[in-house]
């Protein structure tokens, strides 16, 4: 397949899926790593973004991130002739290309996350809208109960292979001795213990 940077198209997934995932994330005090979620999409006949979204969650708690709920994605679909109107749900390639809409909605099971839409008619109405919505809520519950089912959870520990992070404070007086003459003593704490050790200027 291709190889290559992200084009515009994968980076509008990206930020689609990060921005339904984001809302749900620990706070940096409650899980103080760095996150990276990478899905690899080898083929689709459907929404490889919501795809990403599925399982950018699932693969999280995995990893051990304390996600405050599970996070699902699905893509709806119109078919309009006149005032005559079909919503589909988790539409697959064709009726993307052919339909009239592409309607992404990802969230938990309270409330929404993320929406994208695109449209090939000149607007939708309410009702429209209303069956959207209704339909789409009815398809991310289902999902998200076969999530459940495959992860209940969280893992409540990160990977043995994942770097530790552990913090603590000292009186900012105190720095200069921990540093040591030179930076003497830290030195030796570190290689005493394998470790990195930063000291910011307040003491943390």
């Amino acid at each position: 397949g291709r190889v290559g940077s992200p084009k515009r198209r994968e980076i509008g997934h990206g930020r689609l899926a990060k921005r339904a995932l984001v809302a749900v994330l620990p706070s940096k005090e409650e899980f103080p790593y760095s996150l990276r979620v990478v899905s690899e999409i080898t083929e689709s006949n459907g929404s490889s973004s919501m795809a990403s979204v599925c399982g950018g969650c699932l693969s999280l708690m995995d990893a051990g991130v304390p996600l405050k709920a599970h996070v699902a994605g699905i893509a709806m679909g119109l078919i309009k002739d006149g005032n005559r109107f079909a919503v589909l749900t988790d539409i697959l390639g064709d009726e993307d290309h052919l339909g009239d809409m592409d309607f992404k909605v990802a969230g938990t099971s309270t409330g929404i996350t993320a929406l994208q839409m695109d449209i090939k008619i000149q607007g939708i109405t309410k009702e429209i809208m209303q069956v959207a919505l209704a339909q789409a809520k009815e398809a991310r519950l289902h999902i998200l109960g076969k999530m459940v089912e495959a992860m209940g959870s969280a893992n409540t520990e990160v990977s043995q292979f994942a770097p530790r992070l552990y913090s603590m404070k000292i009186n900012p007086e105190k720095i200069r001795d921990v540093i040591g003459k030179g930076g003497a003593t830290i030195r030796a704490l570190t290689e005493e213990t394998g470790t990195t050790i930063d000291i910011g200027e307040d003491g943390t």
